[in-house]
């Protein structure tokens, strides 16, 4: 049978409380600390002590559900009425789905309906903290990502039950983040992520649709705030020669003493910058400065070493910073006809995994430089095949920048287009179109799934030979007529 009541518990007997006679029971009175009067009912504990017997200030249900499982759930409703006004709609509730009117995933998204949407975040953020992609746990950063956005929309949304999200208002949110300023890229970043919180929520049963399943997208194209370029040949070199001879050339910087006019409390000097013409003098001040300390200059030579092969696979082999980061020295073939390295499935975007071949000198370095690395660790025993081939320090994207200042290149050009460890990637494309290469094997040699992408995205037009395409071509000079014939 269904009804309503509240639970009770024991606690001890106040000690201004004072036992009183009615109707034949045992009552305690007392006032508490709001100078509140209570007379409660008494027991006897296990061990022999008074105790009172208090009630739970909201009513619980208990009924029987469709399966016939008794259920035993709180109302929420401090009103004895008001509970059994809730208890009537799940007692009803069940009947219909006795009778088919409901089926059971109806009745958990009603369920659903009444909790708020915080809830209902917070449990999505929980599954995709346990999450798994292609054998691969969902990053940490992407979960912060996902909440700040999240929390960000529910804030500016005023969204506060699952109801409340509708596509109206939220291309009005779009909109007006249009009008203050925020990018095409930034605003389908927070689309993507609340349209994949509602597609959660109806694989849970928490909506029975995505009511944002048709929420237009912002053009990108027409509004690319972020523009890479690719690097030319000479650039390339002056990059890897910087980045040999930056971390040694750092303690060979000369001293400028400041002028009155800028100088700043204590500061009275300052490390001059390092630029493509004096980092050889530099390099040589610091051997000459550090000649004591050969076991630094040995490090630091390393160093550099290390990070100006890291540039150079990167932009001959097209990979990513973190798919480069993932390569083991076992996944490094430099015996084969064909030397490559093994990227594994679950470290690709794409997810697929795929053989990176390697032009032969770049396998030549990669043999010298792990030999090399052997070395170092002076060890009988041979690197573990699951030793990283590459020390990626995690403030590449910062190193790189300095590099690219040491090397004397602009980060970014006259037309705004800027560089970044993501433009060596690009520099593979763009070489790779501009040595001719055909367009599908550019595609397979980058790992896209569409050859739009290589072409317009990965491709640098700026260093193509376009006027020498066109130069080409040939004459086509104006036929001339024939003359007419006469007749005999």
């Amino acid at each position: 049978m269904a009804t309503v009541y509240r639970k009770t518990y024991t606690m001890p007997l106040p000690r201004q409380a004072q036992l009183v006679e009615q109707y034949g029971r045992t009552l305690a009175k007392w006032v508490d600390c709001k100078g509140k009067r209570h007379l409660d009912q008494t027991t006897v504990g296990k061990k022999g002590q008074v105790k009172i017997i208090r009630y739970a200030p909201t009513y619980w249900a208990q009924y029987r559900d469709a399966d016939g499982q008794m259920v035993i759930e709180s109302t929420g409703c401090r009103d004895k009425q008001a509970a059994q006004h809730v208890l009537a709609q799940r007692v009803k509730r069940v009947e219909q789905i006795k009778a088919g009117i409901l089926t059971a995933q109806q009745c958990r998204t009603a369920d659903y309906a009444g909790l708020l949407l915080q809830e209902h975040v917070d449990a999505y953020l929980d599954h995709l903290r346990c999450k798994t992609v292609r054998g691969k746990r969902v990053s940490h950063a992407h979960c912060d990502n996902v909440q700040r956005q999240l929390k960000t929309l529910l804030k500016d949304c005023n969204y506060r039950r699952l109801q409340d999200m509708t596509r109206e208002s939220m291309q009005k949110w779009m909109n007006l983040a249009e009008q203050a300023g925020k990018s095409s890229r930034t605003r389908n970043t927070y689309r993507a992520a609340i349209i994949a919180f509602c597609n959660w929520c109806v694989e849970t049963d928490r909506l029975t649709a995505n009511p944002l399943a048709r929420l237009g997208s912002a053009d990108e194209h027409a509004d690319r705030r972020k523009t890479r370029r690719a690097l030319t040949e000479t650039e390339l070199g002056q990059l890897f020669t910087a980045a040999r001879l930056r971390p040694l050339a750092e303690f060979g910087r000369h001293t400028i003493r400041r002028m009155e006019d800028q100088k700043k409390g204590r500061r009275t000097w300052y490390k001059e910058a390092l630029t493509f013409e004096n980092l050889e003098p530099a390099a040589a001040q610091a051997r000459m400065r550090l000649k004591d300390r050969t076991q630094l200059i040995d490090e630091l030579l390393w160093l550099g070493k290390e990070r100006s092969l890291i540039y150079k696979t990167l932009a001959l082999t097209g990979l990513r910073k973190s798919e480069l980061a993932s390569i083991t020295l076992g996944q490094v073939w430099l015996e084969e006809t064909q030397p490559y390295l093994e990227l594994k499935a679950k470290d690709e975007k794409s997810g697929r995994g795929a053989h990176i071949p390697l032009r032969s000198d770049l396998a030549a370095e990669l043999r010298k430089y792990v030999s090399e690395k052997r070395c170092r660790l002076k060890s009988a025993a041979p690197l573990p095949a699951s030793a990283p081939l590459f020390e990626i320090p995690r403030s590449l994207v910062g190193i790189f920048d300095r590099d690219l200042a040491a090397a004397g290149i602009e980060k970014q050009d006259q037309r705004g287009r800027t560089l970044d460890v993501h433009a060596l990637r690009h520099t593979f494309g763009t070489h790779l179109s501009k040595a001719g290469v055909p367009p599908r094997v550019a595609q397979a040699a980058m790992r896209h799934s569409s050859l739009d992408l290589t072409m317009n995205i990965y491709t640098d037009p700026t260093l193509l030979d376009v006027a020498g395409a066109i130069n080409a071509l040939p004459a086509f000079a104006p036929a001339s007529a024939a003359p007419a014939k006469t007749g005999a």
